[in-house]
């Protein structure tokens, strides 16, 4: 026998996903995206709180050391010019960069450019450098500051350390402590695949797939060398305008932050990238975690490789200056190629003197270089009036830059009760979604008992409070009931809403709140703890659900609107809605929602129980309402599901009839959302729990635990 044979561990089956016993069944329901940042994975304990760590942090101190990080060169690898301003720019950047206002997913705030998919990023090349650069100072203060504060706040630094005087900065991001393998990057293959795989016409940028932003896979932005690595300056500026909305930012801050990322720093590229080795997730053990390394020729200093596009953009690219739009503006342009084969443009004729140095020998001078994004700062007209505004107008453009990056930098970090230390800007912007504060000086059980006088329904009740609340996305912590924005445009007419329904509810609920002095936001959560709170006591439970008081009520004035819609509802399993049909299937739609909301597997299949019976779905249908008792807190829909009298039947698309075996009677009618946590097996074990006869008062217990988590879920600070 070989010693292969020998070895007691199965080689490949444990670690990898194609040798994993999922691939037997491919299209069966897949659980992670739930599992994620299980409590097991996180090594500092249930106990540990980083909010509170925080306080501890002497951050005067912290900037103090970042500061002289950035001169602080070292032999393995060399900063450029002795400064490491633009590396660390160039990783809290794309930290942050990944962020996309569809889902709310990526960003800077949980440090997961530490795991993959992010960490062998071709985009991130080299970024892994900068990271151990870190590590001496993550190690000397701990606990006391995250990964994900460190990554971000070091980009900021690195930009105070060069002239600019920054907006402010806000800690509180705490880390996660596996990859997020779960989230959708994009459907290819490989990394850099061609671009029109992801648009269903790469002549128009909005056809881009949602809820990706990016235009290739393993890219932030867009490809550096023109749509598809063919050089079109207005054509690469429609996919930058698309992919910079995608990731919440408007023309200006698209200029400001592609100028301003380009003023300090340069591109690597003097050498062959074919020499470059595995990225960290590939490379051997001996690397150390590392990745792209070059062990046939010298790889630091300026022979470095990373985008393969080589050179400065400005003359002093440690200084923060206005001379990428004196570059942009002074010469004229043509296209060559970088050492590495990249497209780059180049200035025709320039001044000797005008030229950046080389990072190690300031007696040689290279050209200056341009992407295609940066030529379309000036080829695309709106952009390029933009451009000679921040040209003529230097401090205006310092002003829109700062204000560019924060929010670049912490527009996953939710609203500004999140923000901790003393660099945190007083003015409140309207991206962060204020909320005014709310009043605690009113008597709930009044404001309970006012509601429960009113003709509403346990469904009217509970319906409208679920979709107050559903919005929340545990993904950028936008979203929620604090606010009480279902009151507003645009969704008080969202159809996942139901307009008629919610106006004819909060028409009853408005008047309680304003007598009572309680805002709306609070009386809409109320009423919907009344509904349940009426709902088990007809099952026979008297309960009283836990409710935290202080919501806010924000105004027309407090809410931008346009960016409210990527939050619109187009399904809720919960209340058994679906907009139209998709390619996605209903359950795995369900899925996704339940993880942004940050819910669990079991939360979910407890709260989907109970919203069934209690009658909420969506224009009142009877699809998985497996009780005639409905209003009532009962187990039914879990009895229904496990109850063998009954067969599924489809009866079209996403439809099925329940009929009794015996009679032959159709009794209920389901959709796939309801039948999956029959079929499922994961899914089933927990129907089962709430099926027994034992377990009623734990469903409703469960219920209720599930529900006030849902409804608090955006009242986090620190």
């Amino acid at each position: 026998m070989s010693d292969s044979a020998k070895c007691p561990i199965v080689h490949g089956a444990i670690t990898t996903v194609e040798n994993s016993n999922l691939h037997w069944w491919p299209k069966a329901l897949n659980f992670d995206i739930l599992h994620q940042h299980d409590s097991k994975t996180n090594p500092l304990g249930e106990d540990f709180n980083y909010h509170q760590e925080l306080k501890k942090l002497d951050i005067p101190a912290l900037k103090k050391d970042l500061h002289a990080l950035m001169t602080d060169t070292q032999s393995w690898w060399p900063a450029d010019w002795g400064h490491y301003g633009g590396l660390m720019i160039r990783m809290s950047w794309h930290a942050a960069g990944s962020y996309r206002i569809a889902d709310g997913r990526g960003g800077g705030g949980t440090g997961n450019q530490r795991f993959a998919p992010l960490n062998s990023w071709p985009d991130n090349v080299n970024l892994d450098k900068a990271r151990r650069l870190l590590w001496p100072i993550k190690k000397k203060y701990g606990n006391k500051v995250s990964w994900a504060d460190l990554l971000v706040l070091a980009g900021t630094i690195a930009y105070e350390s060069m002239g600019l005087k920054t907006f402010g900065f806000g800690f509180g991001r705490a880390d996660i402590w596996h990859p997020e393998m779960d989230i959708y990057w994009g459907s290819e293959k490989e990394f850099l695949a061609p671009s029109n795989l992801r648009y269903e016409n790469l002549d128009d940028p909005s056809t881009l797939e949602n809820p990706l932003a990016a235009t290739h896979m393993g890219l932030i932005y867009v490809n550096p060398e023109g749509v598809n690595g063919v050089s079109d300056p207005l054509k690469t500026a429609a996919q930058v305008r698309e992919t910079f909305a995608r990731m919440a930012m408007n023309d200006e801050e698209t200029v400001a932050l592609t100028a301003g990322g380009h003023t300090v720093g340069k591109a690597h590229g003097n050498g062959s990238a074919a020499r470059l080795g595995p990225a960290p997730e590939g490379a051997d053990i001996s690397e150390q975690g590392f990745g792209w390394m070059n062990h046939e020729t010298r790889s630091i200093g300026r022979d470095t490789v990373s985008s393969g596009i080589e050179g400065a953009w400005t003359t002093d690219p440690t200084k923060w200056d206005n001379g990428y739009f004196h570059m942009l503006f002074t010469h004229e342009w043509e296209l060559k190629k970088s050492p590495a084969g990249a497209q780059q443009w180049e200035p025709i004729n320039i001044k000797e003197e005008d030229k950046p140095v080389d990072v190690e020998d300031s007696s040689m001078r290279y050209n200056p270089i341009m992407t295609d994004a940066d030529m379309a700062m000036i080829k695309d007209p709106i952009y390029r009036e933009i451009s000679e505004k921040f040209y003529k107008n230097p401090a205006y453009f310092d002003e829109v830059f700062a204000r560019a990056w924060f929010k670049l930098t912490h527009r996953d970090l939710g609203p500004k009760s999140r923000y901790f230390g003393p660099d945190v800007p007083a003015e409140e912007l309207i991206w962060q979604d204020p909320i005014p504060a709310g009043s605690s000086n009113y008597k709930v059980s009044e404001v309970k008992s006012k509601i429960a006088a009113t003709d509403l329904s346990v469904s009217d009740l509970v319906a409208t409070a679920w979709d107050s609340a559903r919005t929340f996305r545990g993904s950028d912590l936008r979203g929620g009931a604090n606010g009480a924005r279902i009151r507003l445009e645009p969704q008080k007419n969202w159809e996942g809403n139901e307009p008629q329904r919610l106006n004819r509810v909060l028409a009853l609920l408005e008047p309680i709140a304003k007598a009572s002095g309680a805002s709306l936001a609070d009386v809409i959560v109320l009423a919907g703890n009344v509904g349940v709170e009426r709902a088990a006591k007809a099952a026979g439970f008297d309960v009283d659900i836990p409710f935290s008081q202080g919501r806010g009520d924000a105004s027309v004035e407090q809410t931008d609107a346009d960016s409210f819609a990527p939050l619109e509802p187009i399904h809720d399993g919960f209340r058994n809605w679906l907009k139209k049909n998709y390619t996605v299937t209903p359950e795995e739609l369900m899925l996704d929602r339940t993880q942004l909301m940050g819910l669990t597997a079991h939360e979910m299949t407890v709260l989907i129980g109970g919203m069934r019976v209690l009658g909420t779905n969506h224009g009142g249908s009877k699809h998985g309402v497996f009780t005639d008792r409905v209003g009532v807190l009962t187990t039914d829909f879990f009895t229904t599901l496990t109850d063998m009298k009954y067969v599924w039947e489809p009866a079209g698309d996403n439809l099925y009839k329940i009929r009794n075996r015996e009679s032959g009677e159709v009794t209920y009618s389901a959709t796939r959302v309801d039948l999956v946590f029959g079929s499922n097996s994961i899914l089933r074990a927990y129907v089962e729990v709430y099926a027994q006869d034992d377990c009623k008062e734990k469903f409703v217990t469960d219920f209720i635990a599930a529900w006030t988590k849902v409804m608090n879920a955006d009242l986090g600070e620190l």
